[in-house]
């Protein structure tokens, strides 16, 4: 009896398997005999079990054939403490031959590339947009940084200073010219993409796999539309319950990190049929996602933290359909669509579609295009705690929604602070630094749900207004661009600064004389603090219910909402106007 209850704990305890670039697959996972590949480790770990990869430079993608069984009986990938892990989806290529005076060629036999060829796949896909002009998935690299694609061999002979290349090919080779700023290509570390991933299972369902502590980069990925199958640099694609944390993920083709769609319930569907508008398409997506089980019990419900996440030209995170019930939280997010060579919708810092019951807290997200994008279907959402700036299209873009969702405790700094495509939606506690657009959407029945859950309740289109703004701080915007809307407002407690007009039946919006609040580049920000006599405590039971979907506004997991903390998690004390508790000099990062 006590020889079972020992081997049963080691049962739930699970194996450690090591992985180590001095090792070899034909190892069997110890410290002494370590596998070689992540991929090895991966075929033969199961629920419970670990593996720690070593330090070293890992040139695959690692696709897990199985998940773990629950939150206790999870598999995860990691790093070792303090060794520096390197994933990444390219290979070095070597042989570059003088073309021209400062411009490289290389030939590359297709059969190097395997089933998967970037340079002769082109990206695609519904609301893609190529400025007619073709890209493909592939990217060239000199030390770490990608070039630029240009689909003219004459365009890098001319743009030299920049760094750019060329590809073409035929049935045997590939054919690739390339500029490298004055570099022999010989002596650099020259890099091309070869996979479409990092760390994606091939087939969905693969639940509880935690990935943390390593450096993932470059991948080929595909364009990563709504109704498509959305592969990222890493995804989970249409699992459960992932914990992606502490990596730092770059130089993704399209999206760095999906949690997104599978293929069967439709693949750039509106492209494959334009009879039928992109809209009509995506409600069927959605119908066929219900009928094959999209539930909180099958999907979902992943947590993505304290991640750097950069260099990505669509979106950092992404996901359609997959990111119900998640959590998104203290990740850093940059340079996104940084080139701009192309262009389409699905981009942005972070990019969902039904966010049904998300949170996303606490990131911080800058130099995006588009920072936050909530399209359809965000219910239960709470966006709280995020500092967003210097992103060219708007901080946050909220689509087609019908509410109820939540927006508090933020900071956006952007020349749009806000572009309001929704209903339903209750602000609460921002800074708003720059202009408010609001447009109705009248032309677009969207679902909204049966609360905490994805069954659909209904469809509406979107007639904008019926939003809550409760204590916020406007500066040089305002609320008057919803004077028109056909439901009103709820306001109180606001305060408008340099400018900023109110909304018209506002009865107790201050205004105040001042200059733009400034956020430096070491992250500080002064703060001068607003008495505002009107500013109360607000909960959940003080925003009411939202008009199309009946429901209240109240936490993910049906807790009430109370917004008595701050950005910082700081107790307020006297209720003022804005995302901080206190005035002062603060330090948002």
């Amino acid at each position: 009896m006590l020889l079972a209850l020992v081997l049963g704990s080691v049962v739930l305890r699970g194996a450690e398997l090591h992985v180590a670039v001095s090792g070899t697959d034909a190892g069997d996972g110890s410290p002494g005999r370590p596998l070689r590949t992540i991929s090895a480790a991966a075929r033969v770990a199961q629920a419970g079990d670990t593996i720690t990869v070593h330090e070293g430079t890992y040139r695959e993608r690692v696709t897990p054939p199985r998940g773990g069984e629950s939150e206790a009986r999870r598999i995860v990938y990691q790093a070792a403490r303090g060794e520096r892990v390197i994933i990444k989806g390219s290979e070095v290529v070597r042989g570059w031959k003088e073309f021209l005076p400062g411009v490289w060629k290389v030939v590359i036999p297709n059969s190097f590339f395997g089933s998967y060829h970037p340079f002769r796949d082109l990206i695609v896909g519904d609301w893609f947009n190529d400025k007619k002009r073709p890209h493909h998935t592939g990217e060239v690299y000199l030390n770490g940084v990608s070039l630029w694609e240009t689909h003219l061999l004459e365009r890098v002979i001319a743009a030299r200073d920049v760094g750019a290349w060329f590809v073409e090919s035929d049935e045997e080779n590939t054919y690739l010219y390339a500029n490298f700023l004055g570099k022999n290509p010989n002596a650099e570390l020259v890099e091309i993409n070869v996979r479409d991933s990092c760390f994606y299972p091939s087939e969905p369902g693969r639940n509880y796999i935690t990935v943390r502590g390593f450096r993932m980069m470059h991948a080929a990925t595909q364009w990563a539309a709504p109704t498509a199958e959305q592969i990222g640099l890493i995804g989970t694609h249409w699992s459960k319950g992932w914990v992606i944390e502490n990596n730092e993920i770059s130089d993704s083709k399209c999206a760095c990190v999906s949690l997104g769609k599978e293929r069967n319930t439709g693949h750039n569907v509106w492209i494959n049929d334009p009879r039928k508008d992109g809209a009509t398409h995506y409600n069927e997506v959605v119908m066929r996602a219900l009928a094959i089980g999209w539930s909180r019990d099958t999907v979902g419900s992943h947590v993505v933290r304290n991640n750097v996440i950069h260099d990505c030209e669509q979106g950092g995170i992404v996901g359609s359909l997959g990111a119900v019930f998640s959590r998104i939280e203290n990740n850093h997010i940059y340079d996104v669509w940084k080139k701009r060579q192309f262009t389409g919708a699905e981009m942005g810092g972070i990019k969902l579609h039904a966010a049904i019951d998300v949170v996303i807290q606490g990131n911080r997200i800058h130099h995006a295009g588009r920072g936050l994008w909530m399209d359809w279907m965000a219910q239960g959402t709470r966006i709280t705690g995020n500092v967003l700036y210097a992103n060219t299209t708007d901080d946050l873009f909220v689509e087609v929604n019908h509410g109820p969702f939540v927006v508090d405790n933020n900071v956006f700094l952007s020349e749009v602070s806000l572009r309001d495509w929704s209903e339903g939606g209750a602000y609460v506690h921002n800074l708003f630094g720059g202009t408010i657009v609001s447009q109705p959407e009248p032309r677009r029945s969207t679902p909204y749900h049966k609360a905490h859950s994805t069954a659909v309740a209904g469809l509406d289109s979107t007639t904008g207004g019926d939003d809550r703004f409760y204590n916020n701080v406007f500066v040089g915007g305002g609320l008057w661009v919803y004077n028109h809307r056909e439901f009103p407002l709820q306001t109180e407690g606001n305060v408008y600064v340099s400018g900023a007009r109110k909304y018209f039946a506002e009865k107790d919006g201050v205004m105040v004389q001042g200059d733009r609040v400034v956020l430096g580049e070491d992250g500080r920000l002064r703060w001068p603090g607003f008495t505002n006599a009107a500013a109360r405590l607000v909960t959940g039971d003080v925003l009411g219910k939202a008009k199309v979907t009946g429901l209240g506004y109240e936490c993910a997991d049906g807790a009430a909402l109370v917004f008595d903390r701050d950005l910082f998690g700081k107790k307020r004390g006297a209720v003022m106007p804005g995302p901080f508790a206190e005035a002062g000099e603060l330090r948002l990062w």
